[in-house]
């Protein structure tokens, strides 16, 4: 879009509240959707925009049977108003300063948690923990870790403190010190990783998912100290950030960092060579590092339900990658040498994107990752593992757009 262009103010109406969009007045339709689709988390072809017409005063009206933001329907919303065709110029169609347009969000075609709703404001700032976790009571956590037999952690080298309820981490976890290789402090409300955790030089494996950890509760100092880590999982909290720290993890194999406020992974992900699972869904990462390239060791990826609107070029350079989960993003196009180099990928998933099946089948290498997968899937078959006996393509088709 032409910065120079003279701008105006769209008033896009939906799911029970206003979005004020400033965009010139030159722009089209689809640029107009494409800058609708970070604050709406509906893709692009899953838009219908509907204007009433030219003077700003005019309410849309409209008949529904059911209240949704999501039309679930060919008869569950009739609207009085000119839809705008994506080619087409805003002024063109008597689009102006100040007009107000309804936007209509397809089932399905949206990324993220779904389309953004009045009563979710600040899904963009809060975490929603699972259903399974309780409440925390008031219990102390000197009283769990009594119960629990504190002394057979230096024993065992486990310290399993999932669903205790705790607020912070019981004092005896650090008494263990190199003793423990294994913390599992999942499903609790601690709030605080202080900078005792680096008293734990020995540990393997570090859990503390679902949980209220935030950037500034979090000492990533500490924790660069665990040099022999090799699965740490942050999922369900409240980061918004990694810091270049993470990249001091060169032992890793797990990192879990799903269902947090993400927006991007920082470039010392690169230094993570021996990393093998990378599981990052349900955040708001917008763009990828070229440096994720240098993790060879990658086997599987799960970047689904982020604002991804494109993948750097060096997912080619994954040559170990397996599995590749990219649903609900805002992806046009993939890497043009990831079938071709990366010859050990089966499963990938690309449904809620812009990438439909006839899409795929135009990237060079296709043939050869269809075949793969296809003989994966007959396997399946021949077992009766894990299998529906309906083989997924792994987007949709083009059909589904609007």
């Amino acid at each position: 879009m032409e910065s120079s262009s003279p701008t105006i103010t769209v008033q896009i109406k939906f799911a029970g509240r206003t979005i004020p969009v400033e965009v010139p007045a030159a722009a089209t339709t689809a640029e107009l959707k494409r800058l609708l689709q970070p604050l709406t988390n509906v893709l692009p072809r899953g838009q219908k925009l509907v204007c009433k017409g030219t003077d700003p005063q005019t309410p849309i009206t409209y008949r529904e049977r059911r209240f949704s933001p999501v039309v679930t329907g060919p008869h569950s919303l009739v609207l009085a108003g000119k839809v705008l065709q994506d080619a087409g110029t805003l002024s063109s169609m008597q689009v102006v300063d100040g007009s107000k347009v309804m936007l209509i969000a397809s089932q399905g075609l949206h990324q993220g948690d779904g389309p953004i709703t009045k009563n979710s404001s600040s899904s963009a700032t809060s975490v929603t923990k699972t259903s399974n976790v309780k409440e925390c009571q008031t219990q102390k956590p000197e009283t769990i870790a009594g119960k629990i037999h504190a002394a057979r952690w230096k024993v065992t080298g486990v310290a399993a403190l999932h669903d205790y309820d705790l607020k912070e981490l019981p004092e005896d976890v650090w008494y263990c010190g190199p003793s423990l290789r294994i913390l599992d402090a999942s499903n609790n409300c601690i709030k605080e990783i202080p900078h005792k955790i680096s008293a734990l030089k020995s540990l393997n494996k570090l859990l503390l998912t679902a949980n209220d950890i935030d950037d500034e509760n979090i000492s990533w100092e500490g924790l660069s100290c665990l040099q022999k880590l090799l699965n740490l999982s942050l999922s369900q909290n409240r980061l918004l950030s990694l810091p270049s720290t993470l990249g001091s993890l060169t032992s890793l194999r797990e990192l879990r960092i799903a269902n947090n406020r993400l927006d991007n992974l920082p470039i010392e992900i690169g230094s993570l060579k021996h990393l093998q699972i990378l599981i990052a869904n349900n955040n708001r990462i917008t763009t990828l590092p070229s440096s994720i390239g240098d993790c060879e060791s990658l086997t599987e990826v799960d970047l689904s339900s982020n604002l991804l609107t494109e993948l750097p070029e060096a997912f080619g350079k994954l040559y170990n990658l397996k599995v590749l989960h990219q649903r609900n993003n805002g992806l046009t196009s993939l890497p043009s040498t990831l079938f071709k180099k990366c010859m050990q990928l089966i499963t990938l998933d690309l449904h809620g994107t812009e990438i439909t099946n006839d899409i795929l089948r135009q990237v060079e290498g296709w043939e050869e990752f269809d075949e793969r997968r296809r003989q994966k899937h007959q396997k399946q078959l021949d077992f009766r593992v894990g299998s529906s006996g309906v083989f997924d393509e792994g987007a949709d088709d083009d059909n589904r757009r609007r």
